[in-house]
C-alpha cells in the first residue's frame, strides 16, 4: 500500500502531535502504561460500542448453539477477550475460555462475569492468540475474536491456532475493522493516523486487509461481510 507525499508529510505532522507519546516509548516508559491504561479505555469505549453494534452482535451470534456438541455443551474460546463485552451475546450454559496477553484485564473480566452467569468462564489465559498451545488440539467448538486482529503480530499463525484447536465442524466467528476501500476518505485518513494508532493504541493497526488472511487460511467455508459500523469515527471499517 503506497504513500503518497501529501500522506507522508500529515502522518508527519500527528507524530509530531504525538511527540510526548513517542518520548515515553523510547524511555521505555510508554508500553507498561499502555498495558496499564489500555483495559479502563476498553471498559469505557466497549459499552458505547455495545450499544452501537448489539443489533449486529446479536444476529452475529444468533446461531452459536448450532455448534454445540452432541451433548449440548458448548465450549467456545474466545482470543482477545478483553473486558469479557461479548459475554451477555453467549447463549446460556456456555462454556468459554478467555485468552488475552494482557493480564491487566482480568478484574474487568470478573466484573463481566458476575454480570452475566448465564455463561461460565472455564479459564482465562493470559497468551497471546499467535501461541494457544494451552488449548488443546480439536477441542473446542466455537472461537471468537471481536476486534483482536487488527492488533496481533502474525495473523497468519493465528489463523493456523484458530484451524488447530477447532473441532471438525466447528466455527470460527469474527468481527474485526480493516482498510478503508480503495481510493477512499476513510483509507486517506488511515494511512495517515497508521503508524500513531499503532503506537498509541496498543499496536492497533488501521489499515490491515484482514479479509485476506481469512481467505488464505484454509476454511472449508469463508462468509464474509463488509460493514459499516454506526460509529462517530470514519478511520474505521468492519469485515464479519
Amino acid at each position: 500500500m503506497e504513500a503518497t507525499c501529501l500522506v507522508v508529510l500529515l502522518r508527519i505532522c500527528v507524530q509530531i502531535l504525538a511527540l510526548p507519546a513517542y518520548l515515553l516509548w523510547y524511555l521505555g516508559i510508554w508500553d507498561p502504561l499502555c498495558k496499564k491504561l489500555f483495559p479502563y479505555f476498553m471498559a469505557v469505549m466497549t459499552v458505547s460500542y455495545n450499544k452501537l453494534m448489539s443489533n449486529k452482535k446479536r444476529e452475529m451470534f444468533s446461531n452459536l448453539k448450532d455448534f454445540a456438541s452432541p451433548t449440548g455443551a458448548l465450549t467456545l474460546l474466545e482470543i482477545g477477550t478483553g473486558t469479557g463485552s461479548n459475554f451477555q451475546f453467549y447463549p446460556a450454559g456456555c462454556k468459554i475460555i478467555c485468552s488475552d496477553p494482557n493480564p491487566n484485564f482480568q478484574k474487568f473480566l470478573d466484573k463481566s462475569l458476575a454480570e452475566n452467569p448465564h455463561v461460565q468462564v472455564e479459564r482465562f489465559l493470559v497468551a497471546p492468540a499467535e501461541d494457544l498451545h494451552e488449548v488443546p488440539a480439536a477441542s473446542v467448538d466455537v472461537v471468537v475474536s471481536t476486534l483482536v486482529l487488527c492488533s496481533v503480530k502474525s495473523p497468519e499463525q493465528v489463523m493456523k491456532e484458530v484451524l488447530r484447536v477447532l473441532r471438525p465442524g466447528g466455527a470460527f466467528y469474527f468481527l474485526e475493522h480493516v482498510a478503508g476501500a480503495p481510493s477512499s476518505w476513510s483509507l486517506f485518513w488511515q494511512q495517515i493516523y497508521d503508524p500513531t494508532w499503532i503506537r498509541l493504541f496498543d499496536g492497533c493497526h488501521l489499515t490491515r486487509e484482514t479479509w485476506n488472511d481469512l481467505e488464505k487460511a484454509g476454511f472449508s467455508e469463508l462468509k464474509l461481510q463488509h460493514i459499516h459500523a454506526p460509529l462517530k469515527c470514519n478511520l474505521i471499517s468492519r469485515t464479519s
